[in-house]
């Protein structure tokens, strides 16, 4: 089974878009839509302190009637992050974002942020992966593979 890091690896692309704590919602939700992203990571001295998705944005301020322009991105994030480390396998995570009901998760090497997978990525990397054994069992049956 593969690992969080080889995941974050396989990605076409791997930066990670960021926020301040103190930014606006607003700036924040340009990010997003700028960059067809779902979630930021908020970072303040270099460091992860919260993230912030569309979802806390409808459930925290759309349906709360509170104004973009003045909502601060650390009115609304999520402060307790739920994170994984490089060598976490998919399963984990898959398990974790389940559990949690999570979209994204930040991926920490010894405190620094290194990627952010989301559960597109889990999937993807998992339909590649059962693709890749039936190919070999499917070879297995033509005896192609001793």
């Amino acid at each position: 089974m593969k690992t969080a890091a080889e995941v974050l690896r396989s990605k076409p692309y791997a930066y990670v878009y960021s926020v301040d704590s103190e930014d606006s919602l607003v700036d924040g939700l340009r990010i997003m839509a700028e960059k067809g992203v779902g979630a930021l990571v908020v970072m303040s001295g270099g460091r992860l302190v919260g993230i912030v998705s569309e979802r806390d944005y409808v459930r925290k301020v759309a349906l709360a009637d509170l104004s973009v322009l003045e909502t601060k991105i650390s009115h609304i994030m999520t402060r307790d992050v739920i994170s994984v480390g490089p060598r976490d396998s998919v399963q984990h995570c898959m398990e974790l974002m389940t559990e949690r009901r999570l979209r994204h998760l930040p991926v920490l090497a010894e405190g620094e942020l290194i990627g952010l997978l989301s559960i597109g990525d889990l999937v993807k990397d998992t339909i590649a992966e059962q693709a890749n054994l039936i190919r070999q069992l499917e070879q297995y049956i033509r005896g192609e593979i001793p």
